[in-house]
């Protein structure tokens, strides 16, 4: 395997593009900048586990695969073992306590970290309403979900940027990872997200890792775009 530069790996790259073969053409472009991708659900079918593979093995990148699983127990666990023969560094399952337990048993034995989706930033209170998930705040229900799943063992969440110092603040928190997407660089497109922030706000208020999709991968200049996140998110070193 050859071993990357170490890249400030709070910077998640998000490959939100149609196949491995402009997965492998964007990691290119963005060379030593970006040490830690995420590859999701619309890659699957798309080569988006050998991508990972190659990435990870050949290239030494950290790898985030956003699968957000969510069945019964037994399919979950099953699931997330055949996964962690990836050797890939983090896995979303959905936040529900049982889910959150079956991933890691799934996981057991592996460095593979589960991580729980809270609630999607591209949701709002209304959506909630359309989906019959139960009253209150989206921020309550944020922190109520992170609490039960880290009491289920999860080794840290997802949750949106105005969430994040929230989260940080619980007891259950401590150790625990929090992951945020719906970042944007001040000026750029929401796109579909609703809860947002921009990085160096994002990692200020207590996420260790902030996810960035559209505003790079879409920009003239990819690498260019990565490196004015990484500047900013230099100046909010721990």
């Amino acid at each position: 395997m050859t071993q990357a530069p170490r890249a400030d790996d709070r910077l998640i790259a998000a490959m939100d593009v149609p196949n491995a073969l402009a997965g492998l053409k964007l990691a290119e472009q963005l060379g030593d900048a970006v040490s830690f991708y995420k590859i999701g659900l619309g890659m699957l079918t798309g080569g988006g586990l050998a991508l990972a593979n190659e990435l990870k093995q050949e290239h030494g990148k950290r790898i985030f695969l956003d699968m957000k699983l969510f069945d019964i127990g037994a399919t979950v666990e099953n699931a997330v073992r055949g996964l962690a023969q990836f050797d890939i560094d983090f896995l979303t399952v959905h936040g529900d306590p049982y889910v959150v337990r079956a991933a890691k048993e799934g996981a057991a034995g592996k460095d593979l970290k589960i991580l729980a989706v809270t609630i999607l930033t591209s949701l709002d209170r209304q959506d909630l309403d359309g989906a019959l998930i139960k009253q209150g705040t989206v921020q309550d229900l944020v922190l109520e979900r992170a609490g039960n799943a880290f009491a289920a063992g999860a080794d840290g969440v997802i949750a949106s940027p105005q969430e994040a110092a929230l989260i940080r603040a619980l007891p259950e928190a401590e150790g625990k990872l929090i992951v945020t997407p719906g970042v944007r660089p001040a000026g750029a497109a929401l796109g579909d997200q609703k809860r947002v922030a921009t990085p160096a706000s994002a990692i200020a208020d207590g996420a260790d890792h902030i996810v960035v999709g559209r505003p790079i991968w879409t920009a003239e200049s990819p690498r260019a775009a990565a490196e004015a996140i990484l500047a900013e998110l230099a100046g909010t070193q721990v």
